[in-house]
């Protein structure tokens, strides 16, 4: 006996129309529900209306009863489909909650006033977030700042790719070494700030400006300039995160076939020959992975700057990322702040989808 006569699976020719329907009628008849709720909560949380509504409960409630309404209709209209259906359910409800909702909450917010020292509490303003944005130089000079701060990935992946190059050759103490190599990835950007920025570099008591006062210099100051400064920022940065490059790089060149480099030696091609045609486009995929991951890393970094600088000298090391933070904590600007972090998600959306496409233009004709 088949197992179709075991179990009665119901497809769509045995949905009848009227089941359709009653399916597709609670789901919008609920959708309705709970955008009604949504927007008498709203009316009634500007004091448009007096409903009694305390909290977001009864929005949270329609939300909810949307969600199993939706559930319910899938069966109704899809039978067995449906059900297959539901699996996806969890997904998408946690995508509506944690990332949808929040963010047009705080499309909301980035056209208020809202200043946490103020008592007037949250004011729709309309542009003038914007406008304000567009007229200020700090801003600007943090989105420069952050080209600067990417463009430095150029010199960490070449020294990332050359010492992968060393721990992948026969030299003595190469285990010690890939070890030692690791050490800073362990460390978090915060230990490393107090560690170097605070402690070895300080101007009065560290060891470097001691070391370098009894060799006559006078007053060692390695975060008085802009550009010496944002110079310290990227090293000390480039130093956290240089091995998580050179872990991935050497990962590559130990999936490289010997026998390539083998049969080149053969035919009697130098090490520089060797390198640049087989090892440097062997290791373009990985390459190209290792350095956009590195800038979406690069792309928050805020925790050294604001433990080592707090953006100084007058905001020449700021990145985006920390002129919004300090946006929060120091001015309590939470309406300003909000509008500058959805501007810098989409200008990071649009950038690395220019750089994916460039990436995969560039590699297709060669994979």
């Amino acid at each position: 006996m088949s197992e179709g006569e075991y179990l009665h699976v119901v497809t769509r020719d045995d949905i009848s129309d009227g089941r359709r329907q009653f399916g597709r009628l609670i789901v919008w008849v609920t959708a309705a529900l709970t955008i009604l709720v949504a927007i008498l909560q709203v009316l009634d949380h500007r004091g448009a209306i007096d409903l009694g509504f305390e909290s977001w409960r009864p929005t949270l409630y329609a939300y909810c009863t949307w969600i199993v309404a939706f559930c319910w209709a899938q069966v109704l209209v899809h039978g067995e489909q449906g059900k297959r259906r539901l699996f996806v359910v969890p997904a998408a409800i946690f995508v509506v909650s944690m990332v949808i909702f929040p963010l047009i909450f705080a499309l909301g917010i980035a056209f208020s006033d809202w200043n946490l020292s103020s008592p007037d509490g949250r004011q729709f303003n309309g542009l003038d977030n914007v406008r304000q944005m567009w007229g200020d130089p700090f801003y600007w000079n943090a989105m420069t700042n952050m080209v600067w701060y990417c463009l430095a990935i150029i010199v960490e992946y070449a020294i990332a790719f050359g010492l992968a190059l060393m721990l992948n050759s026969q030299i003595r103490g190469r285990k010690f070494f890939r070890v030692a190599f690791l050490l800073p990835l362990m460390l978090s950007p915060v230990a490393v700030s107090w560690m170097i920025g605070k402690s070895m570099l300080e101007i009065r008591f560290g060891p470097v400006s001691r070391l370098l006062r009894n060799l006559g210099w006078d007053s060692p100051s390695f975060f008085g300039s802009a550009e010496l400064a944002r110079f310290w920022i990227m090293a000390m940065d480039a130093w956290t995160f240089i091995p998580f490059m050179m872990i991935m790089i050497l990962a590559g060149l130990q999936a490289i076939p010997r026998e390539l480099r083998e049969a080149a030696e053969v035919d009697g091609a130098s090490p520089w020959r060797r390198f640049w045609e087989i090892t440097f486009p062997l290791m373009l995929p990985v390459s190209i992975t290792a350095i956009l991951i590195r800038i979406i890393f690069k792309l928050k970094l805020a925790d050294i700057i604001i433990n080592v600088t707090s953006g100084g000298p007058g905001g020449a090391t700021d990145s985006v990322t920390s002129f919004i933070f300090r946006e929060y904590r120091d001015r309590s600007n939470v309406g300003y702040g909000t509008l500058l972090a959805i501007v810098y998600l989409v200008v990071i959306v649009i950038a690395m989808t220019i750089v994916m496409k460039l990436a995969d233009r560039w590699m297709r004709p060669r994979y």
